[in-house]
């Protein structure tokens, strides 16, 4: 599938209800994640008011983080699922499937989109492409589904 000018960019606010729903679901299985390392920790001899016990959690959730975008958009469905359930998946500029070291980019360009106090998000609602900072940084697009 090679991009044309009738390529059906994702737009902004879709990608906003597919951002919260992948949100939701990273923060709670993040939270399961990082309660289970927790309870490990505990379980062997770990003292969950220390700082290791804490970065233990926080790492195991940003762990999860990475590895659910990475590893789901450059799956066979090319989408997360807020990017699935809104229709949208994510390509590589020639419109093909896009590698794990693509969507690991994508993901770690997200913090720099982020802080720059959010800019890189807004620049998908006045890029020709649709396209947000880090998708620019990681040569992707997000594009309507088909069919």
């Amino acid at each position: 599938m090679e991009t044309t000018p009738r390529t059906a960019y994702a737009g902004f606010w879709r990608r906003v209800v597919a951002a919260f729903i992948d949100s939701a679901v990273a923060v709670a299985a993040g939270n399961v994640l990082g309660f289970a390392v927790g309870i490990l920790a505990a379980g062997t001899g770990g003292n969950p008011q220390s700082r290791g016990w804490l970065l233990g959690i926080l790492l195991a959730s940003l762990a999860f983080g990475w590895l659910y975008f990475a590893l789901l958009e450059c799956s066979r469905i090319q989408a997360t699922l807020g990017k699935r359930a809104m229709g949208i998946q994510v390509t590589d500029l020639g419109g093909g499937r896009i590698s794990f070291e693509h969507a690991t980019g994508r993901y770690f360009g997200k913090y720099v989109s982020l802080a720059i106090l959010g800019i890189g998000f807004l620049m998908v609602a006045f890029t020709a492409k649709k396209q947000g900072l880090h998708d620019i940084l990681a040569r992707t697009l997000v594009v309507k589904a088909a069919a």
